[in-house]
C-alpha cells in the first residue's frame, strides 16, 4: 500500500531504496505511491528505505524503515493417475516451498475421495458406479505464513478411475 510521509509544515521528503527488486524503484521524493511487491527468489528480501526530510535546502535526520517481501510458496505437481474401481488410491506426500501448507479440492466425489481437504492425501478406494472411466481434477494450492499469509501458484493432477466391467456370459448353446 502507499506510504505517507508526516513531519514539519513544508518538509519535503526524499528517499532511497537500496534493494529496487522488490518492486519499488531506487530512490523518489514524496510519498511512496502503492506498488506490486516482487521476489522472484525462495528466501524472504528485506529493503530498507531512508527517508530524509528537508525544509529550506536544509536535511533533517534522516529515518528508515524495511519493507520484506516474502516469495509466494510452491507446490510440485503431483502426477496423474488411472487405477482400477476398488482400487486403494495413494497419493504421495504434497513437497514444495519449506514451510508451505497445502490445501486442495476435487472436482469428482463420485471417486471416492472427499470434496476438499488441507495437508497430504490419505490413501482411500477409488470407486465408479458406472460402466465407463471417470475422472476428478485434484487442485492442490500451497500457502505460507499468516500474517500476510501468502498464496503461491495451484497445480493440479487427475485421478481416472475405470469401471469394473464384469464379464456376462450367455447361456452355452448345444453344440454338434
Amino acid at each position: 500500500t502507499a506510504v505517507t510521509f508526516s513531519g514539519t509544515a513544508g518538509a519535503t521528503f526524499n528517499w532511497t531504496n537500496n534493494t529496487p527488486s522488490i518492486g519499488l524503484a531506487a530512490s523518489g521524493t514524496g510519498n511512496i505511491a502503492a506498488f506490486t511487491a516482487t521476489n522472484a527468489g525462495t528466501t524472504p528480501v528485506v529493503a530498507t528505505i531512508t527517508v530524509t526530510p528537508t525544509i529550506s535546502g536544509c536535511p533533517g535526520t534522516p529515518q528508515t524503515f524495511t519493507i520484506t517481501v516474502n516469495p509466494l510458496p510452491t507446490v510440485t505437481d503431483p502426477a496423474d493417475q488411472a487405477v482400477c474401481e476398488g482400487a486403494t488410491v495413494t497419493i504421495p506426500a504434497f513437497t514444495g516451498s519449506a514451510g508451505a501448507s497445502f490445501s486442495w479440492s476435487n472436482s469428482n466425489t463420485a471417486i471416492g475421495l472427499a470434496a476438499s481437504g488441507s495437508g497430504n492425501i490419505a490413501s482411500f478406494t477409488a470407486t465408479n458406479a458406472g460402466t465407463t472411466p471417470i475422472s476428478a481434477t485434484i487442485t492442490v494450492t500451497p500457502t505460507v505464513g499468516s500474517s500476510p499469509t501468502c498464496t503461491g501458484t495451484a497445480q493440479t493432477f487427475t485421478i481416472t478411475v475405470n469401471a469394473s466391467n464384469p464379464v456376462t456370459l450367455s447361456p452355452l448353446s448345444a453344440l454338434c
